[in-house]
């Protein structure tokens, strides 16, 4: 007995010992190292990280990701900053989001052509807006606020607008940008890995300094940017909930975009203090992730940002929530469709807490075989529903949101969606689920360390959230050693009735903050000069970047299959993921039915198989499948683990050839095509850029408007539907594959995907012919602050001839921050937030190119906003320099541009449908570098000047100047379910 009881204490002894080594070794599969590159610079690194990051710290503080991202001669840089609303002054809220906007206007060497004449009237203008803060007196406020204006074009007599803008697209940068948010204000350009040292120089000199110049313009930008949040009634609904969450701390009591009291109050005084606070180097982190080689990067950056002095930084102390101990309720109004969150806070990034959460919101939705996704939307007992979770760095919050049917109550909804968190806290769902979600979470990881933003923000959200990086790349390991019960302990103690739910009511919003048209002065932004550090800049020269073209019938390799099917494929050479398309040529113009047939095909289940069993063996083997039918084309499409594909394609063709009707899922699915529809009449984007823009490009006879009513859908017969997807396989076909191993890929498609010895052709398509434009303005009445334009022409035919001539002109004239419509309608005149032009190429040969512009503006600036963008597509101002950046710009995308992977093949199809066989990418290069201001102009003269014009308004009635509209053509107000064809609407009178 003794000797079976040391015996024993030896076993437990031996198993403790191999249970701790086995966690240190754990432990050391990802220990984070300590190295020194060749030129001497420390840099931390964790073991086993497939991302490669080197983590840099400079002396003076600065954090500096590096990551390595081959894949195209680019690189993503973000420079962050640990600054966001939760440290606005309480008294100027909206700081650190309108100081964002500032930091792209220059500095004393960036954007000024007399710098000591222009400081005297910015001085004077940062004291007008301290009196102007003070002054309660509205008409002497007012005065303050003339003065302003007056002293404000003085001073853009001496500044030069966007140049940063324009030495950042001189580059081939894209994406140019920036954001602001709780924590962080971060600033995006993806560049041209040949420029990344004028890129460091040119970042270098940005953040030296803030200069407020262009001040006003830029803060009724912003003013129409915080308009654009009052129209949107999501935002208004996160709002509220966070509000609720957050009844003290700054996430719920201090929106980014800030109020509409403080920023029409601003202080510039308040925004240098914030800007020397904090955009200091121990306070920011520069991520570059790309084509880099690290010894010369970092020392590159340090040759440049080592010489910002470090300050210290001390972030004020947040309050600390109370737990919420019985359900929170908030309303909002506004004109779109009903729906609801439920959200729970949660702990911080980092904390334990985030990865329970994070594993029991995907056993609730993973978008497959998830609690909600089988239970509610599978069944279809509710419009949708899902959920996500949300890590700050202080707190978080789990969100279950969801719409309701046709008929169903908000409440109703709330019961539906905390019911299946009781089915978590009951634990019932499927053991295997634990293992499937580490998998599903491993696929999406593994695509987001291979592109090189997505990376990028993962480094960024480390840095703002403070948090240890191999607590990042371990992460799925720490979720593997949850156990199914762990988990529904977990739940049970964290999911009762401390939660925030905000129901979202159609109806009239009474806290809607209107205001009076300022009357800005337009101020001058002198795009013919210069200044020195400008030129300067353009003398500085980068190793030249050749271009890369393809031969696409060279790099897209084809096989057959047994039966004859042609199989074009390319390799992944990344990972062992594969992406799988069974192409037919014809869509819903072919056969109407087909976009709905593919539809339903998503209830269904088989002889074998319930729906719900369906979602669970795909998901069991990490393989996705869809049927998705467009006007043209038809894809049944499988994806996921290459190991898998033949019992994931072996699963689809099994639901394929033996998917069984549901009257009862047919009925459901009618009922929510019918529901969709009615919630896009509240949509305000929706009936814009599809319901009017396609009333302006084609009228009555349109794809949009030839639909199904909902008596036909009701008649529908769900067997026709389901032998229309089964007879699919009876028509001509062709497959494209990207994955490893095309040889396996072939022999399960010979094994699984039977077809009819003789194959079909395609019904003849319905066509619909585009209508000649001009002399029509149609105008949809919408509860909404701001009004929104669309102005469309249709050009000449598509010929391949233009598209040089066309890329160069949208970059000069209509898109980016330094083209002339931006710095005109919005720089200058500050009359919108949001305005665009553009020459659009057509998709097919056989179709007319169009004339675009769009602007987003306060009803009560309509009329001088029109009149500013017909002006510009009347008359094209003509600057040669900022030509010549322009062009360059061009020649320089075009330069880093890499078509990989996938995208080969897709692009390929893309320009089949235009009649193009090659890479005319090339073509377009040479043309582009021999092109001048005359070519321009001669094809501004030819495409925009003089076209006319179809203009399509969304706004309030009651807030529209309709003399102003009638001027541009005959006006006509369209009923929103004529837009749609939804049901006969009563005839409308102005």
């Amino acid at each position: 007995m003794k000797h079976i009881k040391l015996l024993l204490m030896l076993c437990i002894v031996a198993l403790a010992y191999n249970c701790k080594t086995e966690k240190e070794n754990k432990d050391l599969a990802y220990a984070v190292e300590f190295n020194t590159d060749a030129n001497g610079f420390s840099y931390e690194a964790v073991a086993n990280d497939p991302t490669g990051l080197r983590l840099y710290t400079l002396d003076n503080g600065l954090k500096v990701y590096l990551s390595k991202n081959v894949e195209e001669p680019k690189i993503q840089t973000y420079v962050a900053v640990r600054a966001g609303s939760n440290y606005d002054p309480k008294e100027s809220t909206g700081l650190a989001h309108y100081l964002e906007h500032m930091v792209f206007k220059g500095t004393d060497q960036i954007g000024s052509a007399d710098w000591e004449k222009e400081k005297g009237f910015l001085d004077q203008i940062s004291d007008l807006y301290e009196q102007h803060r003070a002054e309660n007196d509205p008409a002497k406020k007012l005065e303050l606020y003339k003065k302003i204006d007056e002293v404000s074009l003085e001073a853009s007599n001496h500044s030069i607008a966007n140049e940063y803008d324009k030495m950042m697209a001189s580059l081939g940068a894209t994406g140019t940008n920036a954001y602001t948010w709780f924590e962080q204000t971060v600033y995006t350009n993806k560049i041209p890995a040949n420029e990344l040292d004028k890129w460091l120089h040119l970042e270098g000199e940005r953040f030296s300094q803030l200069v407020l110049r262009l001040f006003h313009t830029e803060l009724e930008a912003v003013f129409e940017e915080f308009n654009r949040g009052q129209d949107n009634d999501g935002r208004k609904q996160y709002a509220a909930m966070l509000e609720g969450l957050f009844p003290n701390h700054p996430y719920g009591q201090q929106s980014t975009i800030g109020i509409a009291e403080h920023l029409k109050n601003p202080s510039m005084v308040d925004i240098h203090n914030y800007f020397n606070t904090y955009y200091v180097p121990n306070n920011m982190a520069m991520v570059l992730v790309g084509d880099i080689d690290f010894d010369d990067t970092i020392k590159s950056v340090n040759d440049v940002f080592g010489k910002f002095e470090k300050k210290e930084v001390v972030h004020p102390i947040l309050p600390i929530e109370e737990s919420i101990t019985s359900p929170v309720v908030k309303e909002v109004f506004g004109p779109t469709s009903e729906s609801l969150s439920i959200a729970f806070r949660t702990e911080s990034a980092g904390s334990e807490q985030e990865k329970l959460v994070t594993m029991a919101d995907m056993i609730l939705a993973n978008g497959n075989a998830g609690l909600i996704d089988l239970n509610l939307n599978q069944k279809q007992l509710v419009q949708y529903a899902g959920c996500s979770p949300t890590f700050l760095k202080e707190y978080g919050y789990h969100t279950f949101s969801g719409a309701p049917k046709e008929g169903q109550t908000l409440d109703e909804l709330k019961l539906l969606l905390l019911a299946q968190i009781e089915k978590l806290k009951k634990g019932e769902f499927d053991e295997w689920m634990m293992n499937a979600v580490i998998n599903d979470l491993k696929l999406s990881q593994t695509q987001q360390y291979e592109n090189s933003s997505a990376l990028a923000d993962m480094y960024v959200d480390a840095f703002i959230k403070d948090e240890n990086w191999k607590n990042r790349v371990q992460f799925l390991d720490d979720l593997k050693k949850i156990s199914k019960q762990e988990l529904v302990d977990f739940a049970n103690t964290f999911y009762k009735d401390n939660y925030v739910v905000t129901y979202k009511r159609q109806g009239e919003d009474a806290s809607i903050v209107k205001v009076q048209n300022p009357g800005i002065t337009p101020v001058n932004v002198n795009r013919e000069l210069s200044s020195p550090f400008l030129v300067d800049f353009g003398k500085m020269k980068s190793k030249p970047l050749q271009p890369k073209f393809i031969d696409y019938k060279k790099e897209i390799k084809e096989t057959k299959l047994d039966n004859d099917i042609k199989v074009a494929h390319i390799n992944n050479e990344s990972n062992d993921l594969f992406d799988m398309n069974i192409i037919f040529d014809m869509g819903s113009d072919n056969d109407k039915q087909l976009g709905l047939a593919a539809g339903y095909m998503e209830y269904l289940g088989t002889d074998k198989y319930s729906a719900e069993e369906l979602k669970k063996e795909f998901y069991k083997l990490g393989v996705n499948y869809y049927v998705s039918a467009g006007a043209e084309t038809t894809y049944v499409g499988l994806n996921g683990l290459k190991e898998n594909l033949p019992k994931g394609l072996e699963l689809l063709e099994h639901l394929w050839n033996n998917a069984v009707p549901d009257q009862d899922a047919y009925n459901k699915y009618a009922e929510s095509i019918t529901k969709g529809r009615v919630d896009g009449k509240s949509q305000k984007g929706n009936i814009l850029w599809n319901g009017l823009m396609n009333y302006g490009k084609y009228g009555d006879n349109s794809r949009l408007r030839n639909i199904f009513q909902t008596k036909e859908l009701e008649a529908m017969d769900p067997t026709n539907l389901v032998d229309i997807v089964k007879g699919m396989k009876n028509f001509e076909q062709r497959i494209f594959y990207y994955g490893k191993d095309i040889d396996a890929a072939v022999a399960a498609l010979n094994t699984s995907h039977k077809v009819a010895e003789e194959l079909k052709t395609y019904p003849e398509a319905m066509a619909y012919l585009e209508k000649e434009t001009g002399g029509n303005v149609y105008f949809v009445d919408f509860d909404m602050v701001q009004s929104e334009m669309l102005f469309l022409a249709k050009g000449d035919p598509f010929s391949a001839d233009n598209m040089a001539a066309s890329t160069l002109f949208n970059t000069y004239f209509g898109s980016g921050l330094s083209s002339i419509v931006f710095q005109e309608i919005r720089e200058s005149k500050s009359l919108a937030y949001s305005a665009f032009s553009s020459y659009s190429t057509a998709s097919k040969k056989e179709d007319n190119n169009y004339v675009m512009a769009y602007m987003g503006t306060q009803a009560n600036k309509m009329p001088q906003a029109v009149d500013a963008m017909m002006e510009l597509m009347t008359n094209m101002p003509e600057a040669v320099e900022q030509f010549n950046a322009a062009k360059e710009a061009t020649l320089k995308k075009l330069a880093a541009q890499r078509i990989t992977k996938s995208s080969v093949f897709w692009n390929y199809e893309r320009l089949k449908k235009l009649g193009i066989d090659n890479d005319n990418r090339e073509d377009m290069y040479n043309t582009i570098k021999d092109m001048t201001m005359a070519d321009l102009r001669d094809f501004f003269n030819t495409n925009i000047k003089g076209e006319n014009y179809n203009v399509m308004v969304i706004g309030s009635k009651k807030d529209i100047d309709f003399k102003a509209l009638k001027k541009l053509g005959k006006l006509q107000e369209m009923d929103i379910d004529y837009l749609f064809n939804y049901e006969q609407p009563q005839e409308v009178k102005m």
